[in-house]
């Protein structure tokens, strides 16, 4: 669709959101009208990527948490869990599209809790990788599985670090259209409450969820509005300019495997459905020492265009995203997805700019960063730009102060990961900063051989090496 952008002050329906907003209100005016919920830009985006993958598959934010086997009582956790879904009405909506537009629709409260039998040869790992592998597209957007680590083949082949006794690993795992970091706090701390309770809890009253579903919705229309503001001729065009010279830089894949003649030399293919030999996503992991100063975003940036330039190679602008934003201002904390999704075009030039450079760009985007992506990837492709909006790389950054601790009556589990789950891009990072710098890179495999990828990572690793050597350790 060919659009324009009027100019400041005018009223505005030919950006992507105004669009989108007046669309919305025209399905939901008037008598007789469906009771639907808009979206923000991210869970727009979201649709969109789900939309388009021929699987149908949603991204998945999942996290897992190991406790001594026995903690869990699933009859008390589907409880729990209930309450949450019943409250919160993020939690009860499904994607859907009504006459071109991306709505929610409010669903019964359901949230599966089931309980994972590992198959000869799997560990906890391998059955919870094969579970999400095997998500439906089609039903309630936050499930919970229970599986045992290590039923078959003792410590040396558990997803846990050794040492302990037998555990239990519990996946509480979202859609991300239905979640932020916000969110995932907030959903660990009221599921260990509700869990507390346990046959004591009573469901919520229907005052506090219908003034719940109005706080939602009237937060999701803030931040529209806001968004809306932001796609200003002026926005746009520096969006234009500043990735004009991004491209795609790793091959397309279906279904998860490489498109024919893309699969880079020693890379390891990606295994059926179902296989517990070869997971199709490579990952590596460090622990360097804190700062003062914290992980400052440019070095960041910086680190992964050194990861970048590995990679790719010198001589290309290749498009990394990143998470950014909040409630919108005079919004309720409600459960939702609001981050914007940034684009930091990584030039892979061999002599780097420098974080100061950086910072100084950084800052420049920062002051546009309410701009929806889609909204984005318009005006790079009106400015000449063939990026058709696929991300080559994702970073991610967490305080350590406020990682999520989930605590069932009394009982704190360990967040644990597990390795070799399918990565919608090629490679992600993620950063969890505090009195220790936690440093993760996972890799597509259909796209990048393991000794490409772990050479990124030296980089990456170094890069950040030399800044937090450069800056007082914390005591």
């Amino acid at each position: 669709m060919n659009t324009t952008v009027a100019d400041d002050g005018e009223d505005d329906v030919s950006s992507i959101t105004g669009q989108y907003l007046a669309r919305y209100r025209g399905l939901t005016t008037g008598a007789g009208a469906p009771a639907l919920l808009p979206v923000t830009g991210a869970q727009r985006r979201f649709a969109l990527v789900r939309a388009l993958d021929p699987t149908g598959r949603p991204d998945l934010v999942p996290m897992f948490f190991a406790f001594p086997r026995g903690t869990v009582d699933p009859s008390r956790l589907a409880a729990a869990a209930r309450r949450l879904v019943s409250l919160h009405p993020v939690l009860r909506g499904r994607p859907a599209v009504v006459r071109g537009t991306p709505v929610l629709r409010m669903a019964e409260p359901e949230v599966p809790v089931v309980r994972v039998r590992p198959r000869p040869g799997e560990d906890a790992g391998a059955a919870l990788r094969r579970v999400l592998g095997a998500w439906s597209p089609d039903g309630p957007p936050l499930r919970l599985f229970l599986t045992e680590d290590a039923p078959e083949g003792g410590r040396e082949h558990s997803v846990l670090p050794h040492g302990g006794g037998p555990s239990e690993v519990l996946a509480v795992v979202l859609d991300h259209l239905a979640c932020d970091g916000r969110t995932l706090a907030r959903i660990v701390e009221e599921l260990g409450a509700a869990y507390a309770e346990g046959p004591r809890a009573r469901p919520p009253a229907p005052g506090e969820v219908a003034a719940e579903l109005a706080a939602y919705r009237d937060a999701v229309l803030l931040q529209l509005d806001a968004e809306e503001r932001a796609e200003s001729p002026g926005a746009l065009a520096y969006w234009g300019e500043r990735l004009r010279a991004v491209r795609d830089r790793a091959p397309a894949a279906r279904h998860g495997l490489p498109t024919a003649g893309t699969l880079p030399t020693g890379s390891t293919p990606v295994p059926p459905t179902g296989s517990a030999s070869v997971p199709p996503t490579g990952s590596a992991s460090v622990v360097l020492p804190g700062s003062a100063a914290g992980a400052p975003f440019p070095d960041l940036l910086d680190a992964c265009r050194s990861a970048v330039r590995v990679l790719y190679g010198p001589g290309h602008t290749v498009p990394l995203g990143y998470p950014w934003g909040g409630r919108p201002p005079g919004a309720e904390d409600v459960l939702g997805c609001f981050l914007n999704t940034v684009v930091f075009p990584a030039v892979t030039d061999p002599a780097p700019t420098g974080s100061e450079a950086t910072a100084d760009a950084w800052w420049e985007d920062l002051d546009r960063a309410d701009v929806p992506f889609d909204a984005v990837v318009r005006a790079a492709r009106e400015a000449g730009s063939g990026w058709s909006g696929r991300l080559d790389g994702l970073l991610t950054v967490d305080d350590g102060a406020q990682r999520p601790s989930l605590r069932l009556a009394g009982v704190e589990g360990r967040e644990v990961h597990v390795d070799g789950r399918p990565v919608r891009g090629p490679f992600a990072v993620s950063v969890t900063h505090g009195r220790e710098l936690r440093l993760r890179m996972v890799w597509d495999r259909a796209v990048t051989a393991d000794r490409t990828a772990l050479a990124a990572f030296d980089a990456l690793t170094e890069a950040l090496r030399t800044k937090a050597q450069a800056s007082p350790a914390l005591g």
